[in-house]
Formats: structure tokens, sequence, C-alpha cells
């Protein structure tokens, strides 16, 4: 082959119209990742950017929305005792996962319904 797929840049998640402050109250403020400005064409199509790392999260808005209840991100977490301990703190409910050998892992929804997935090797 004379291509190479290099990385992700980032994955998108859809959420319902009007999602903005949801995803900036969840990604933002539970989770700590940082809104980065939309391109300015893109703005009116709704939504909202995040990133993390040198990786984006992208919140789209598509309707009739369907959350994601099965395909998900999965996120590299350091420390993922002190993650479980925060959500618990800010009322986010998740599930502890032990299924994967070597890895410690819990999924949770956003506020619109999509599943995440949190992970930690061990």
């Amino acid at each position: 082959m004379s291509f190479v797929i290099k990385k992700i840049d980032h994955v998108q998640l859809a959420a319902p119209n009007g999602c903005e402050e949801a995803a900036r109250t969840f990604f933002g403020g539970v989770l700590g990742l940082i809104e980065v400005e939309k391109p300015e064409e893109l703005k009116k199509r709704g939504g909202v950017w995040f990133e993390f790392g040198t990786f984006q999260l992208h919140i789209g808005v598509e309707e009739p929305f369907s959350p994601a209840k099965k395909a998900h991100p999965a996120f590299v977490v350091e420390n993922i005792e002190e993650l479980k301990m925060h959500l618990s703190n800010e009322k986010v409910p998740f599930t502890a996962d032990d299924n994967l050998p070597g890895a410690s892992r819990i999924h949770v929804h956003d506020p619109f319904g999509n599943r995440l997935e949190f992970i930690e090797w061990i």
C-alpha cells in the first residue's frame, strides 16, 4: 500500500438539537476537556468541540437523534479509581466492567445516552 493511516484526529458523538450547554457541563465541567472553537462555517450546524492531548471529541447535532448504546469511544485514563470517586461526587453513574484481562474499565453514559468507556491498563 502507498498510504498510511497515522492516527485518529477526532471522534464525533451525536446529540440532539440544543445540546451545547449540557455538553459543556458534562464534557468540559465534569470530565475537564477543553472546549475549542469550531470553524465559522460549521458553527451554524450546532454542537460543540473539545480537545484533550492531541485528540478532539466533537459533539454534533443529529436529527432525529438516537444515542449510541453499543458503539463508543474508549478513553485511556491514568488513575481510574480517582475518576470513579470524581464521577460519584458529581452524581454521574458508571458501571464497572472486569471482562477485559489486564484492564480496569468503566462505562458511563453522557447526558444524551451515548456510551463512553474509560480504561486503565494495569
